[in-house]
């Protein structure tokens, strides 16, 4: 039997013809591999600062596998540690968020601070139970604090850590889509930032391997035709028919050397006219024109974006506009992942916005959101239908408009291959196994991990 922590991801990926083995979504070897490869290597949003406003406030999170703890010390210093106890391994956190001076271990009780005036060393061992009588001049309390995340950056609200001491920055991974990203996380009047969490995350949990989720956001209009009952239903902010109210042409743009990608429009630099939307409310309506005129002001001509739907590889997805949200997708096992989302709002948005805005949110996504409840079953039946003897031996198709990528000016390599493609699909499976086969950064370039064709019989 052929070993999948040393296939070459070359022989399950063959990004440059369109076609992806069907392993790499239910094999439990690739899926430890991918925790090795892709989790403790690259760069993964993991919560977002409006989660922990004060002091001592934590937010448990996740990276691949491991649970981990986002908190803020007395300080207002953000960091990230495993949740993990180091004497027997117990969970210091178990409840999804709240506020804790020192991190206590039910089991045992060692405990650890973050206090700058307690520690030198953020996450120290700072109590042991019994430590004179039976630890003294046996346990080094400096060699055993929490496990530490190296890289932890705070874009525009976002906390986003790396495992690996040596990934690039995180402005470097992110490239040009970073204008992407702003588009959700800036304020709807042009300001940088301003976004907060609007209510709490939601949680479930999918009976599918966590690569349908990002595939499905970094571009594809072309499952539209399974939110056809959402569409006619109407549950659009305005309460017309459709998911979302008017929008302008979007286009499949992929980012080919950093493995992102989006459904969005191309830059420009000046404000287009605003389209309607909570027509049925004069307040609201008189909101958003005025966040238009204010947004045409403060921005000029700089750059920007307006409507986005997208995906920073590995696992990070969202809307930048309607709904305005960023989903994760956090890997369980081979064959199941649990939805992060994220709702978004600019802080400082009168009751009235928030109200309407989450209603309209929890209308579209989330496990009750009749959109999202498309992309559910869809990837269920696929991982369900993808799991059998027969199955794992054939292939997916990714050949929607192959070949027609064009260059986009102005934005780092970027390709846009028109509304309806795969193009952005090819480029995150290119990724993925570059990341799989690199062993290091300097290793992960077109040239280095160029695919194999994969034999389709």
């Amino acid at each position: 039997m052929q070993d999948r922590n040393t296939t070459p991801a070359g022989n399950l990926v063959d990004a440059e013809n369109g076609i992806v083995s069907r392993e790499i979504f239910v094999d439990r070897d690739i899926f430890a591999r991918e925790q090795e490869q892709i989790f403790a290597r690259a760069w993964l949003m993991i919560g977002h600062e409006s989660l922990i406003p004060e002091p001592d406030d934590y937010f448990v999170s996740r990276m691949g596998t491991d649970s981990v703890i986002l908190t803020r010390n007395k300080q207002g210093e953000i960091f990230v540690f495993l949740n993990s106890c180091m004497h027997r391994g117990m969970k210091l956190c178990r409840y999804d968020q709240g506020s804790a001076p020192v991190f206590t271990c039910p089991y045992h009780g060692w405990s650890y601070s973050t206090d700058r005036k307690r520690v030198d060393r953020p996450g120290a061992l700072v109590g042991v139970p019994r430590y004179q009588e039976c630890y003294e001049g046996v346990l080094d309390r400096s060699e055993w604090g929490l496990v530490r995340c190296p890289k932890v950056v705070n874009y525009k609200g976002t906390i986003w850590a790396s495992w690996d001491p040596d990934a690039p920055s995180l402005e470097d991974y992110l490239g040009d889509m970073r204008l992407y990203l702003d588009a959700a996380l800036d304020h709807r009047d042009g300001r940088e930032g301003g976004s907060i969490v609007l209510g709490t995350v939601q949680k479930w949990r999918v009976k599918c391997n966590w690569k349908f989720a990002p595939e499905n956001f970094i571009g594809d209009l072309y499952h539209d035709i399974s939110h056809r009952s959402a569409d006619l239903s109407g549950i659009g902010p305005s309460g017309g028919k459709g998911r979302r109210d008017a929008q302008r042409p979007r286009l499949a743009i992929g980012f080919t050397d950093l493995g992102h990608g989006v459904l969005g429009d191309l830059p420009h630099t000046a404000e287009p006219e605003l389209l309607p939307t909570h027509q049925d409310d004069p307040e609201l309506v008189a909101y958003h024109q005025q966040m238009h005129d204010d947004r045409s002001r403060n921005l000029g001509n700089r750059k920007r974006v307006t409507m986005s739907v997208g995906t920073i590889f590995p696992n990070m997805s969202f809307h930048a506009r309607q709904p305005r949200t960023i989903a994760v997708a956090h890997p369980i096992s081979a064959t199941e992942m649990e939805m992060w989302r994220y709702y978004l709002i600019d802080a400082d948005a009168p009751p009235k916005v928030k109200d309407a805005a989450m209603r309209y949110y929890l209308r579209y996504s989330g496990p009750a959101g009749m959109t999202e409840s498309d992309d559910m079953e869809n990837w269920t039946y696929a991982s369900e239908a993808t799991a059998g003897h027969i199955s794992r031996r054939h292939h997916y198709n990714y050949q929607l408009s192959l070949g027609q990528e064009r260059p986009v000016e102005g934005l780092r390599g970027a390709v846009e291959s028109g509304s309806y493609s795969e193009g952005n699909a090819r480029i995150f499976y290119r990724r993925w196994g570059q990341f799989m086969d690199a062993a290091g950064w300097a290793d992960m370039t077109p040239e280095a991990a160029t695919p194999e064709r994969v034999d389709a019989d």
